[in-house]
């Protein structure tokens, strides 16, 4: 959502920005890639997300949700949105502009890609978190596998160049700054140490995603994508919550 009716305008100058964020979310963890791939400074407003909103907060975002950003005075929220909106105010290498064909055939190929893991495979990670014990774990694991290897791994074959990131780049594109915040945290989770994804997800995308696994490994390890990642204490929140939850559903 962007707030008034008026297009944002910085005359030309570095825009004023305040990211409202919470580093533990992964829908927030978007904004975080996209300013950082863009280079452009920015305030943060950390909102506590164990706690009812502050009623300033819920100006800024109705919804009460992160990440929100307040742009030259004008307020973006969702992160979809903003990272969209953050690609289209500075063109860069995250999106071609829309000034031919084959720009927006690239712009559709992002887009259906990010819908694919979004809407196929994110909800099967969610999954494999809530599993009570390692048989389950285990099952879960093999239907996310199933669902990259089914939505996600063909799509690779929309590869031109030989870089290593979507559509045969050499840098991240608006596909990898809207899945990274997942791609880290399967990747993380999968590590036995913390029991929260089954570690027979790994092998198994080695050997049937392989397209994907090694994009996804790339992914992982950029500066972008690792520098508000706190990977242990992110672990230990999320299992936490998810037993917290788990407890709540017993009562």
């Amino acid at each position: 959502m962007v707030s008034n009716g008026t297009a944002p305008s910085n005359g030309g100058s570095r825009p004023d920005i305040v990211l409202y964020t919470n580093h533990g979310c992964p829908w927030a963890h978007r904004a975080h890639i996209a300013l950082r791939e863009l280079g452009l400074a920015y305030r943060e407003e950390i909102i506590d997300l164990d706690k009812p909103r502050e009623p300033w907060y819920l100006k800024v975002n109705p919804r009460g949700l992160v990440p929100s950003i307040r742009y030259d005075g004008h307020i973006v929220t969702e992160s979809a949105v903003v990272t969209q909106f953050l690609a289209d105010a500075h063109p860069a290498h995250l999106l071609p502009s829309t000034t031919s064909v084959s720009s927006a055939l690239f712009r559709a190929r992002v887009a259906f890609f990010v819908d694919a893991f979004i809407s196929k495979v994110l909800p099967h990670i969610f999954a494999s978190q809530r599993a009570q014990d390692d048989s389950d774990r285990d099952a879960a694991g093999e239907e996310l596998v199933r669902a990259v290897v089914k939505e996600v791994e063909p799509l690779f074959t929309w590869d031109t160049g030989k870089g290593p990131f979507f559509g045969g780049t050499n840098h991240l594109t608006l596909a990898e700054v809207q899945t990274g915040p997942f791609l880290i945290r399967l990747l993380s989770f999968i590590k036995p140490e913390y029991a929260l994804l089954s570690p027979k997800i790994g092998p198994l995308l080695d050997e049937r995603a392989p397209k994907f696994k090694a994009w996804a490994s790339r992914v992982v390890q950029q500066p972008s994508v690792t520098y508000v990642f706190d990977e242990k204490a992110v672990a230990e929140r999320t299992k936490a919550r998810f037993a917290k939850l788990a407890a709540e559903k017993k009562l």
